[in-house]
C-alpha cells in the first residue's frame, strides 16, 4: 500500500475526475459505493430526507463550497490552494478490499493527513474518498475549515501516512509496500555496494519525488486532457497514456522490491566455516 500526496489545488475538479479516471459529469450519480467515506459533518448538512447520490459534479462543488463562504481565507503563506489530494494505491497481488475496508482505510489516512479529528464531526473540514479505479483509493479535502480558519497539514504528514499505511497492511493482511530489515542493527552487515546501489533504485522508485513517479502523473495528466476531448481517437489515446501510466507504476513496485533484495542482509554474510572445494576452474 502506497499512499501518494499530490500538489495541492485552488480546484477539486481535476482531482476528482483523476479519481474517477473519466471526466466530471452532470447526470452520472455518484453511490456510496464509489463515493466510500465521507467527513462525518456531512451528515449533519444534509436533511435526512435529502438523496445522497449526488453527480460527480455536484461533490466538486461541495468540496469548493469554502471557497464562496470563507473568500478571504488564506494559508499562513498568502497561498489560497486549499484543495488536498491523496491517493493510496494497493499492491497489484493484493486482493480486492470490501466496501467497509476502503471506508475504515479512507478514515484512517483522513485522519493520519489531519483533516478529520475524532469528536469534531459537524465541526470539521471537507473531504470525501473515491474508488472507482481497481486497487485505488482517492482523498480530496478542503483545508478551509467551517469557521473559516485554515487548516495546515502536519509538517510530517508524509511519515504519518506512511506509518498509518503499514499499520493498514498489517491489519488487513495486506502485501507490504516493502519488506527488508525490521532493526537498524542489521544495516552494518549490507555490502556497501549492495547498499549504494538500493538506495539508488529506491530514489528511482519514490512515490514523492521520483523521476518515475514524475513521469508518470505527467502521463497521467495528459491522459486526461486528451479525454476530454471530442472524437473517438481521443478517448482510445487516453486509454493507451493510462496503460502507460500502470506499467510505470508497476515499474516503481519492482524497482522498490529490487532495493528491498539488495538490502536485505544475506545469511552468507555472517562467518561461516571453510568449504572444503574452494578451488573452482573459471
Amino acid at each position: 500500500m502506497i499512499p501518494r500526496l499530490h500538489e495541492r489545488t485552488h480546484s477539486p475538479s481535476d482531482p476528482l475526475a483523476e479519481a474517477l479516471g473519466r471526466p466530471l459529469s452532470v447526470n452520472e450519480g455518484l453511490t456510496e459505493y464509489t463515493v466510500v467515506a465521507h467527513w462525518p459533518g456531512l451528515d449533519y448538512y444534509t436533511p435526512d430526507d435529502e438523496q445522497r447520490t449526488w453527480t460527480s459534479v455536484q461533490w466538486a462543488e461541495h468540496l469548493a463550497d469554502p471557497y464562496l463562504e470563507h473568500p478571504f481565507t488564506v494559508s499562513p503563506d498568502d497561498d489560497r490552494r486549499a484543495i488536498l489530494h491523496l491517493d493510496i494505491r494497493l499492491h497489484p497481488d493484493d486482493r480486492e478490499l470490501t466496501g467497509p475496508e476502503w471506508s475504515e482505510t479512507a478514515h484512517r489516512f483522513a485522519r493520519a493527513a489531519g483533516v478529520e479529528v475524532p469528536g469534531a464531526a459537524e465541526h470539521g473540514w471537507r473531504w470525501i474518498a473515491v474508488q472507482a479505479q481497481p486497487g485505488r483509493l482517492d482523498l480530496i479535502a478542503n483545508l478551509i475549515h467551517l469557521d473559516g480558519t485554515w487548516r495546515t497539514p502536519p509538517a510530517d504528514i508524509l511519515q504519518r501516512l506512511a506509518d498509518e499505511a503499514r499499520r493498514i497492511e498489517q491489519d488487513l493482511n495486506l502485501i507490504p509496500a516493502r519488506t527488508g530489515p525490521t532493526t537498524r542493527s542489521a544495516a552494518p552487515t549490507v555490502p556497501a555496494a549492495s547498499a549504494q546501489l538500493a538506495s539508488i533504485l529506491t530514489q528511482l522508485a519514490d512515490e514523492q519525488a521520483g523521476p518515475l513517479a514524475t513521469v508518470r502523473g505527467l502521463v497521467e495528466h495528459t491522459a486526461y486532457r486528451i479525454a476530454r476531448q471530442p472524437g473517438a481517437a481521443g478517448t482510445d489515446t487516453a486509454h493507451r497514456l493510462e496503460l502507460i501510466a500502470h506499467r510505470l507504476h508497476a515499474i516503481q513496485q519492482d524497482l522498490d522490491t529490487m532495493a528491498a533484495r539488495l538490502a536485505r542482509p544475506r545469511a552468507a554474510a555472517a562467518p561461516a566455516a571453510p568449504r572444503r572445494t574452494a578451488h573452482r576452474s573459471p
